[in-house]
């Protein structure tokens, strides 16, 4: 082969391989926004959001071999979709396991997402005691010319589900051996705990809303009267509250 050759298929593939890591990387920018429009519309409607924040990361081509290899599977871009699932990853952190699943069932009813699997393990914890809800949500990318669907993967889970997670995994990072029994104790041991404390705050988070609402009920009258959007006040007048209640009951 002439130098010609290998320099035009060297370009080919480089197309065709930042094409391929383009659609995931679009993939996660069209659920990060899904993601922001759910949060803000909690924290405008509810002045809340179950939703504390986000992060998304995409498997640099290094890791996505090294995957394929550990996998013996063929390496080519069709079999790396197929195989890989996670390419694309986004992680919600939210504060109460409530939360979790209301920010799951949000993004399933979403028509343009496609769920492809749900992994709980919050109610089915892994041995070592790791917990979070993952779904493999199938994403629609318009490009230019074609219409591509992406798998990304998202993990939902409380900040104590994330401290204990990014913790063990920084403790055995790059760790190749056996996990000294006492330690997985250990380890399981730290979990429950942060289970324990997960749904001790539920419990207080739910009893403190309570109250609050029961206080709200009460002098709600006034703040009806006032939309606030973008830190700006919009203030209703009377009337027009009268008549658009006298065109709903009209209907």
């Amino acid at each position: 082969m002439n130098t010609d050759n290998q320099l035009e298929k060297l370009k080919q593939l480089k197309y065709e391989l930042t094409r391929f890591m383009m659609i995931y990387k679009f993939a996660l920018a069209e659920m990060e926004t899904k993601i922001d429009i759910l949060k803000e519309e909690f924290q405008l409607l509810h002045d809340y959001s179950p939703i504390e924040h986000t992060k998304s990361r995409l498997k640099s081509p290094e890791s996505i071999m090294n995957k394929m290899l550990r996998k013996n599977s063929e390496l080519s871009l069709t079999e790396i979709r197929s195989s890989i699932k996670d390419i694309a990853g986004l992680r919600i952190t939210c504060s109460f396991i409530s939360d979790i699943y209301q920010v799951s069932a949000m993004l399933q009813k979403q028509d343009d997402l496609k769920v492809l699997a749900v992994k709980d393990y919050i109610k089915n914890p892994k041995p070592n005691g790791y917990q979070s809800l993952h779904l493999l949500i199938e994403v629609p990318v318009f490009m230019s010319d074609c219409q591509e669907h992406v798998c990304v993967e998202v993990q939902i889970r409380t900040i104590a589900m994330d401290f204990w997670a990014s913790l063990e995994h920084k403790i055995f990072y790059k760790y190749s051996q056996a996990v000294p029994e006492h330690l997985t104790r250990e380890l399981k041991n730290a979990a429950d705990k942060a289970n324990a404390l997960d749904l001790q705050m539920e419990r207080l988070h739910r009893e403190i809303k309570e109250i609050k609402d029961s206080q709200e009920e009460e002098d709600s009258l006034s703040g009806l009267r006032e939309i606030i959007l973008n830190n700006q006040q919009f203030n209703l007048p009377a009337n027009f509250i009268k008549l658009l209640r006298e065109g709903d009951d009209s209907r």
